[in-house]
Formats: C-alpha cells, sequence, structure tokens
C-alpha cells in the first residue's frame, strides 16, 4: 500500500518523471559545512536545510547529511562528515528511546571518538506514549527552530 507524501506531511513538491530509485546505503550530503553535521532523514532533512539555513544568517554553516536508507546504512559518508565537523546533530521524528538516531549516534560515537570536538547531541519527537496525526501539528515534532540552540551549545556559543 501506498500513501502520498502530501498524507503524511502536509507537503507537496515535484515528483520526476519516469523511474526514480534511490541506492540502497549511498548517502548523500545535502549541505556543505565546516562547523556542524547535522544528520537527518525523510521529513527531517527538510527541517535540517532550513535551521541550516537560519544558522547561516548567523555565521554557522552546517553540514547536512541525508542517510536515505537506513539499512543498508552509509555509515561511511557520515562518519567522514563528522570527522570533518567534529559536531554532530542527530535530527529524527522517532521516540528518544531505542530510535535510528540513537544506533546512528552509537556508531559516530564509536568511530568518531577522537575527533569529536562535543557529545553527539540528539532531537527526537516527543516522548509521548502514542502520538496522532492531532499532534503532529503540536510540539510533538522537531522543527527548524528546533536545532538552533543545541547547534549553538555543541559549538559552545551558550
Amino acid at each position: 500500500m501506498f500513501i502520498e507524501g502530501e498524507v503524511l506531511y502536509a507537503d507537496q513538491g515535484e515528483i520526476p518523471d519516469g523511474e526514480y530509485t534511490i541506492p540502497l546505503g549511498v548517502g548523500e550530503v545535502k549541505r556543505q559545512g565546516k562547523d556542524l553535521t547535522i544528520i537527518g532523514w525523510s521529513k527531517m532533512v527538510k527541517i535540517a536545510l532550513a535551521a541550516a539555513d537560519e544558522l547561516a544568517a548567523q555565521g554557522i554553516e552546517v553540514e547536512v547529511v541525508d542517510p536515505r536508507t537506513i539499512r543498508p546504512l552509509d555509515e561511511e559518508l557520515i562518519v567522514e562528515s563528522v570527522k570533518k565537523t567534529g559536531r554532530c546533530l542527530i535530527l529524527e521524528e522517532g521516540w528518544p528511546f531505542n530510535g535510528v538516531g540513537a544506533e546512528i549516534a552509537y556508531r559516530v560515537g564509536r568511530r568518531c571518538f577522537d575527533d569529536l570536538d562535543a557529545p553527539v547531541e540528539r532531537i527526537t519527537g516527543a516522548d509521548l506514549p502514542c502520538r496522532t496525526t492531532t499532534t503532529s501539528s503540536s510540539s510533538a515534532f522537531p522543527t527548524s527552530r528546533a536545532p538552533s540552540r543545541p547547534v549553538r551549545k555543541l559549538l559552545y556559543l551558550e
């Protein structure tokens, strides 16, 4: 069963003509930066890019990495980016406990420990027992403003 993205995210965009595939296990750097890496997937990529624009106005250059697939995960791309920036913020809609972001944080910590200038941070959806479409418009999910303070904290600006 397929559900239109607009139903899930109230979002619209261009759909390419013809067959459109994403290679499994091949992530993509959506925006180059030098100060901090934000890792996000699905809707969080759009949120991360909007946050990167806001932070750029403050002189903070954020690199945005979209893993595009979770399993297999393009761990090498993530590690390369985090080693370059020295800082990592993971942005996800999922719950904070036992999520994909927790696994990515573990892998970044394991592979980039000596390269990190600050601990890996995560911004997740709210830790609510059951999130529904009625909570999707509330503060249950991260917005483009959510990364601003954690990014400033990771850069020791706050």
